[in-house]
């Protein structure tokens, strides 16, 4: 997924243009990987909110990118431009993987990508995508949906989660933690995909669980209970629950459950340790348990994402001399 194609034209929404462009543009200085090769295609100059974006290329190229990624559309009322639907339509067609951001859903259900597909919107708009275009299963209590070839997200920050899960696709977690950070944003907040997606850190400091998370990151490799849990929170479990749902929307069990997968996951990109110790350290006991549920919440066993996002960026040695596995990116 190399060449990254942003698809631009009168009419389209500034900040879910900016968002692709951060994280798809220059790569940060802590990222080392081969980065995307970015384009923004448009027909000449077009006018985005207040600014006037000179596009590097047509709309025709966007059927040449591995990855299209159509902003939000300003105007839900009026139909995206004719020109742009065909190009993004052409651009699947022709193998591209199209993700839409915000109400950028409306032109990939122009060009018919959405239909028989679970898609989402910002939530101020999914009555009237679902009302429009009634092919699509419109689902509005996402941050994003992704049907492999086709991804939509919801509204304005939920553009960057998408765009984040694409990088963790294409890269990794550990590279895309070092893009979060370096927008200083939460890597994983609760959403559809809960392969990738895990859940925000309280916004308040004095809410009633803003010390409980970063407590429970530094002890994943301890056999947690819900009960220890609203212990350190000075709750009772069903009050804990309660809380839990309002800020991560998932229980305190499904929460604990991902971050352990996710450290896991960072475990397995980083460093050479054993399923077994990576059981152990991520609190779940042993190497069948940890493969059990790595399987069904990522959908490939552990091996295999080790080899998949090890294997892809392992940096080529000499003939006959060691590989210093601590500096593979």
């Amino acid at each position: 997924m190399g060449s990254v194609a942003l698809a631009v034209t009168d009419g389209m929404l500034h900040f879910e243009l900016s968002v692709a462009y951060e994280v798809f543009g220059p790569a940060p200085a802590a990222v080392t990987v081969p980065w995307y090769d970015l384009a923004v295609c448009g027909p000449d100059a077009v006018r985005v909110g207040r600014f006037r974006l000179e596009p590097d290329h047509g709309l025709d190229r966007l059927r040449y990118a591995d990855t299209v990624i159509v902003p939000g559309w300003a105007d839900v009322d009026v139909d995206p431009p004719a020109d742009l639907v065909d190009a993004v339509r052409a651009a699947h067609e022709a193998g591209a993987r199209v993700a839409s951001l915000c109400t950028g859903a409306f032109v990939l259900a122009a060009a018919g990508l959405l239909d028989g597909r679970r898609a989402t919107t910002h939530w101020a708009h999914t009555e009237i995508l679902a009302a429009r275009y009634p092919e699509v299963a419109v689902d509005p209590d996402v941050l994003y949906v992704d049907n492999g070839s086709v991804l939509t997200s919801a509204g304005k920050a939920a553009a960057l989660d998408l765009c984040l899960h694409l990088v963790r696709l294409d890269h990794g977690s550990a590279v895309a933690n070092t893009v979060a950070r370096r927008l200083v944003v939460p890597p994983h907040r609760a959403g559809g995909q809960a392969q990738f997606v895990a859940t925000p850190m309280p916004s308040r400091d004095d809410h009633p669980l803003a010390a409980l998370f970063p407590w429970v990151i530094e002890r994943l490799d301890q056999p947690l209970t819900v009960e220890d849990l609203a212990r350190r929170a000075r709750m009772s479990s069903r009050n804990l629950g309660r809380h839990f749902r309002a800020v991560t929307g998932t229980t305190p069990l499904q929460w604990l459950l991902t971050q352990r997968i996710r450290r896991a996951q960072e475990l397995l990109e980083t460093t050479d340790d054993v399923v077994d110790t990576i059981a152990a350290a991520t609190g779940m006991g042993t190497a069948t348990t940890l493969r059990r549920h790595f399987n069904r919440t990522v959908g490939v066993p552990p091996d295999t994402y080790r080899r998949t996002f090890r294997s892809r960026y392992e940096p080529t040695v000499p003939s006959g001399q060691p590989l210093d596995l601590d500096h593979v990116q």
